[in-house]
């Protein structure tokens, strides 16, 4: 049997996907701090304002699983780069736009372009790094989430007072992408299957979605994928204006304060949870997702606390939701390559896009919109309760208050589903290795016949 081996490009070409993925999650994020203004501006309910994150992530689903194929059976370096030509330079449109209808049309639009990459991004770095380094890997890939969520956080407040006008992030986000686009098509990409310990056939296998539907740890890691981006697309999406509201933040002041909670804490849960997911994957089969599970417990507790507290000092909120968040992202580097354990190198990226159209269809476009639906329904109760007939600020902060607490609600059954995903993982994973070695057997033996 061949050992496993890494490509020699791997470290250049992973830097390259982790700088996609930081402006990938950079400019997504975008809406989610100038919201505010957005909503004032355009008489928006928290609803519409949910509605703007949803429509997005539908479409990223839906045009996932098309370019999740084109991706096992293309060129991924080409499919990257039109991708993010695609999103960078719609992004710079949304800040055009003159209505709200317009705006969340081209949302939709950066929603197809963003589509292309994480599938084809994912199933390279499969190919790149061998089984026991792609926690680390793959850790170093997902710290563009952090770090482009921090730069954002951080960045765009300032943009927006220094240019007067929420509209300038979008024309200055553009700009890298762009130009980062032109080095994803001078990827020299490995073959499928190349980091395996045995050979892997190059041709495309039939019925791929029912193959990948067909292993009982995917289908788990799928539920588990659907409620964390429920609570994880929340957050993102209401954080800034409930800080704003609730605990009476500028937006400047807000942004950064979300930026600590969602970003900082990804620099260390993404770095120190990948190496720890890799020790644990060397000692216990399933190590991976247990420590993942473990991770949901701590942040489910820790959010809930942070909400249930009340109107607290806004630094105890930031420091134990933060802690919360910090276990959270221990989910990418846990089951992202537990994924990549149980399927075959030639469904990996099939895999991936079906994986984020779960995600996205039922977890991070249901996210924003329930929690902006639940915030209305509650600032309405808390008008009445109040025996008041006008809306105010203040109803409608308590309104976004009680709605955020699905958040713990849905990173508590992330912990059941990957609790249930690690009773089969051991299996699958062996049933994945063996279908490997008979797959390069049987390549072989049509190559000796030959």
């Amino acid at each position: 049997m061949q050992s496993s081996t890494q490509a020699a490009n791997a470290w250049r070409i992973l830097f390259l996907l982790f700088l996609a993925n930081l402006f990938n999650f950079f400019d997504r994020t975008i809406p989610a701090i100038i919201i505010e203004p957005i909503r004032l501006e355009w008489h928006l309910s928290d609803f519409q304002i949910g509605l703007i994150g949803t429509a997005f992530t539908l479409v990223y689903a839906i045009a996932g699983l098309p370019l999740g194929r084109l991706a096992d059976n293309g060129s991924r370096s080409k499919l990257m780069g039109w991708g993010l030509m695609a999103w960078s330079g719609l992004t710079a449109v949304n800040g055009m736009v003159g209505s709200f209808w317009s705006f969340l049309l081209v949302r939709m639009g950066v929603g197809i372009g963003e589509a292309s990459y994480a599938p084809a991004a994912n199933s390279l770095i499969g190919d790149l790094f061998p089984a026991e380094r792609r926690a680390r890997a793959m850790g170093i890939f997902m710290l563009g989430l952090p770090l482009g969520l921090l730069l954002a956080f951080f960045s765009i407040g300032a943009m927006v007072q220094a240019f007067d006008s929420w509209r300038a992030p979008f024309f200055i986000a553009a700009v890298p992408g762009l130009l980062l686009a032109l080095f994803m098509f001078m990827i020299r990409e490995p073959a499928r299957g190349a980091a395996e310990p045995v050979a892997i056939s190059q041709a495309p296998l039939d019925r791929p979605l029912r193959r990948v539907l067909s292993v009982p740890t995917f289908c788990w890691l799928v539920l588990a994928g659907l409620t964390f981006n429920f609570a994880t697309y929340a957050c993102n999406s209401f954080m800034v204006p409930m800080l704003q509201r609730y605990f009476l933040l500028s937006l400047q002041q807000a942004a950064v304060a979300t930026g600590v909670i969602v970003g900082l804490t990804g620099l260390v849960g993404l770095t120190l949870g990948g190496w720890i997911a890799d020790k644990l994957h060397q000692r216990f089969a399933n190590g991976r997702l247990l420590f993942g599970a473990l991770s949901m417990l701590i942040a489910t507790l820790a959010t809930a606390w942070a909400l249930h507290a009340g109107r607290i000092e806004i630094g105890v909120f930031v420091a134990v939701f933060g802690v919360g968040w910090l276990f959270a992202y221990n989910f990418y580097t846990c089951v992202y390559t537990a994924i990549q354990d149980v399927v075959q190198p030639r469904l990996r990226a099939t895999a991936m896009a079906l994986f984020f159209a779960g995600l996205y269809l039922l977890g991070g476009g249901l996210g924003p919109v329930v929690v902006g639906a639940l915030s209305d329904h509650f600032a309405v109760a808390a008008m009445q309760a109040a025996g008041q007939v006008q809306m105010s600020e203040a109803f409608k902060a308590e309104g976004l208050h009680g709605a955020m607490y699905l958040i713990p609600v849905a990173l508590m059954l992330t912990l059941v589903f990957l609790l249930l995903a690690s009773r089969c993982f051991s299996r699958d994973a062996q049933r994945m290795r063996e279908g490997m070695l008979a797959d390069s057997e049987g390549g072989a033996g049509k190559l000796a016949q030959a």
